[in-house]
């Protein structure tokens, strides 16, 4: 990677481009004009300013006073049935390929037809294209609504849409010392809405994906983009955003301005910006390959690769119901914290008493911020009268540890922490048969519920944790990473008479929503306090004090206006994000949901933001009725098996 400093960066060596420089010249300020036609391809600019640029000699960091934009016009491309098949071309690139003695075959021009390139233009809106693999025909029609469609054969399909502002970058640079200048700067007339078909290539996102959304009441250019995903992907809205401006507008009767960009803008990672190499940032834990190999579909979370489903989630739930499953959790945070004041340390941490946990056993604790909100959940595991082994979420463990190590120096206490997430896997075995499969693998007897003990499993030493996320009995197997991978095909393979198979978050989400388990990050909200969450019950207010205790005590006066509460609906599911109705008005949205194959309807976990709250609701159009959790087996006697 390289760095350099400049006066001006002028990005576009076009027209207007060159005209800016040439004229900051004049004026004796040091310019660069940076295009990708002369191998200076603009990526991105973030603050700073700081242009990142790719050439191909590596990566280039350019630190400006000022950027000039001028990155001119984008032909637009088509919004319609079809608008993915081989053989559509825009005038631009059909110029250029005939230039280039491409032969175009029997090829036909809806719009602006291109200039010298042999082509049948065809009069009329483009309705739809049709076709297989490749482009066979086009339809078209003459004026709006229902018209007599013309259907026109043919081997290419040119399109003269039109043309919209290359803004992407200048959508990156909100705040910045960056001018726009030329065709970048434009207003051009949107495009006619669109009525069907893709709109977001890069995500995939069609018309009826919009008009989904914009039931559901997200209404604004910035809420139909994160409702439905379009203008998320590598291109950040620079195919779509036209089209979405054009449809928000034909819904609103206004057109809105254009949204935000971010940086990076293709498929570049802030790793190949900084140092021209490629580096996945996700984690992957020891098991990845063994994912692939069981033909898992990898998805990011919380920081990490992980296994999203093996194929057929329903089938892996009925294996934790039903029999026996395993699932990989070495994402989990694991701490250890020792020392002569660890249990005072743990006891102003925690809102739970913590001096009373015997060696051997654990708790499950609520991790609170000053303002008694909650940040983090996870296990606190004693195994001495000096020495606690903690756990949090996979997103939260890196935080995790820096929270511990500042109170403990804020404190001043004798403590000493290790932070052994990266060098500890963990594998949960979970279902009715789990007990039995541990104890064919060398674990006898199994450690009641709430109990931890070190022990070897199949010849690797692990520590044992009996708890439940699933709702079903449990144990983590806590074990070094370079033996995880002979664990997972050993418990595999003793288990292969009882059924055993992987699970991954899909299932694993849906099983911890039947027992109305929160995951802390998606359920929860950056304010969310315990009673918000209906999780009194990890607080105890007899402790003299600890983190956030005076807030839950000074709020524990005011008025409540939001409750998370569990909700049950005939199915299907509705999307996560869905918006909760009653009397005409939106009154939260719901967080999770799931088809449960064993209840037989929908259970979701949902926000409720207007008092009274009510004991019936809308979602999707349907009726939805509030609900105690858990869903499923509320005695918890399941788990405790």
């Amino acid at each position: 990677m390289r760095r350099l400093a400049v006066d001006l960066v002028v990005i576009g060596a076009g027209e207007s481009g060159l005209a800016a420089a040439a004229m900051a010249r004049a004026a004796g300020r040091e310019v660069l004009v940076m295009d990708a036609a002369d191998d200076a391809e603009v990526v991105a600019i973030y603050a700073g300013p700081t242009v990142i640029v790719r050439t191909s000699t590596g990566m280039l960091h350019v630190r400006a006073q000022e950027i000039v934009v001028a990155t001119g016009a984008a032909e637009l491309q088509p919004a319609c049935p079809g608008n993915g098949l081989g053989g559509l071309l825009t005038t631009g690139a059909a110029e250029r390929l005939h230039a280039a003695g491409v032969d175009l075959g029997v090829a036909v021009a809806v719009g602006q037809p291109p200039r010298d390139v042999p082509c049948t233009p065809v009069a009329g809106r483009l309705v739809r294209i049709e076709g297989t693999d490749r482009v066979s025909a086009v339809v078209t029609a003459d004026g709006e609504g229902p018209t007599v469609e013309v259907t026109t054969p043919c081997q290419t399909l040119i399109v003269g849409l039109g043309r919209a502002p290359r803004d992407l970058l200048a959508r990156m640079s909100a705040d910045l010392p960056v001018t726009i200048v030329g065709p970048a700067a434009e207003r051009f007339p949107l495009p006619p809405p669109p009525t069907a078909g893709i709109v977001c290539p890069c995500v995939g996102v069609g018309v009826d994906d919009l008009e989904g959304v914009w039931q559901r009441g997200f209404q604004e250019l910035e809420l139909v983009k994160r409702a439905s995903l379009a203008g998320t992907g590598t291109c950040q809205g620079s195919v779509c955003l036209p089209h979405v401006r054009a449809w928000v507008a034909s819904r609103s009767g206004q057109v809105p301005e254009p949204f935000t960009a971010r940086p990076a803008s293709r498929q570049i990672t802030l790793a190949e910006a900084a140092a021209d190499v490629h580096l996945d940032v996700f984690k992957r834990t020891p098991l990845h390959d063994e994912h692939l190999a069981l033909g898992g579909r990898l998805d990011r979370f919380g920081g990490w690769w992980r296994p999203w489903t093996y194929g057929d989630h329903v089938a892996e739930y009925w294996a934790v119901r039903e029999a026996v499953s395993i699932g990989d959790v070495s994402t989990l945070g694991k701490l250890i914290v020792s020392g002569p004041d660890v249990v005072e340390l743990l006891e102003r941490l925690y809102p739970n008493h913590v001096a009373d946990i015997r060696p051997g056993r654990s708790r499950y604790a609520l991790l609170l911020n000053e303002r008694g909100h909650v940040i983090d959940d996870g296990m606190i595991c004693r195994e001495s009268e000096t020495r606690f082994v903690l756990t949090f979420t996979s997103g939260g463990a890196a935080n995790a540890e820096m929270w511990l190590r500042d109170w403990i120096e804020t404190w001043g206490l004798r403590v000493r922490l290790l932070d052994r997430t990266m060098a500890l896997a963990a594998i949960n075995v979970s279902g009715p048969l789990a007990a039995e499969l541990l104890r064919r693998t060398g674990l006898v007897p199994t450690p009641r519920f709430l109990e931890h003990v070190h022990a070897d499993i199949a010849g690797v030493n692990c520590h044992v944790m009996r708890l439940s996320f699933t709702g079903e009995a449990s144990f983590e197997l806590h074990h070094p990473i370079h033996r995880s991978v002979e664990l997972w095909r050993a418990l595999l393979e003793q288990g292969r008479d009882l059924g055993v198979r992987p699970h991954g978050l899909r299932a694993l989400f849906g099983l911890r929503l039947e027992k109305g388990h929160v995951i802390v990050g998606m359920d929860s909200e950056l304010d969310s306090t315990p009673h918000r969450l209906g999780m009194d019950w990890a607080v105890r207010m007899d402790k003299p004090d600890f983190l956030g205790r005076s807030a839950l005590t000074r709020t524990a006066l005011l008025p409540d206006q939001r409750r998370l509460v569990g909700l049950t609906m005939a199915g299907p599911a509705p999307t996560d994000g869905s918006p909760i109705w009653s009397a005409g008005a939106i009154v939260g949205h719901v967080t999770s949901s799931f088809d449960s194959p064993l209840l037989s309807r929908a259970v979701m976990l949902g926000w409720l933001k207007r008092a009274p709250f009510p004991d019936e609701v809308e979602i999707d159009g349907r009726a939805a009725v509030v609900s105690t959790t858990p869903f499923y087996d509320p005695e918890g006697r399941r788990a405790r098996a």
